[in-house]
């Protein structure tokens, strides 16, 4: 069997410019790859290391409300209105520092949170990006040594 590695995730958005230039600006994200499909709404891939994000123009507006606080609390697949990703997550050196550095851009819908009584140093706070998808940002989180099976 060949070997299976994460790719993207991909987003549909209403200006997807903004979401380019938040992306990049705040978490190293690169321009890789633009598809020209006609009609003006292109494909934008963005790169990050080997994780990548693909942006769509809207054609519709959405279904349904931004999540609030920070996270949809419902499955993603309900025939046409598909909303299964609850949050994109970056791993930052420090939550405080990257917030401070994001400034107005930070735009807080949960946090900072503790989580010390699960990992000691394991931080998280949640954004909305320019279009209302939920951003962790988190230090802190490693593996557990052995966990449990799935039942």
């Amino acid at each position: 069997m060949a070997a299976l590695a994460f790719h993207h995730v991909a987003l549909t958005c209403n200006d997807p410019l903004a979401i380019e230039r938040y992306y990049t600006k705040h978490f190293g994200f690169q321009r890789a790859r633009v598809v020209a499909l006609g009609g003006g709404k292109p494909i934008v891939f963005l790169r990050s290391g080997a994780f990548y994000l693909e942006l769509f123009q809207s054609e519709q507006p959405s279904p349904v409300p931004s999540p609030a606080p920070s996270w949809p609390q419902y499955p993603g697949a309900d025939g046409p209105h598909y909303h299964g990703v609850r949050h994109l997550a970056f791993k930052v050196d420090d939550v405080d520092a990257q917030l401070a550095r994001m400034g107005a851009e930070a735009v807080l819908t949960l946090g900072p949170l503790s989580f010390e009584s699960f990992i000691p140093g394991w931080k998280a706070a949640w954004l909305a990006d320019p279009e209302g998808n939920i951003v962790e940002v988190s230090q802190g989180f490693v593996d557990q040594q052995n966990p449990p099976p799935a039942p």
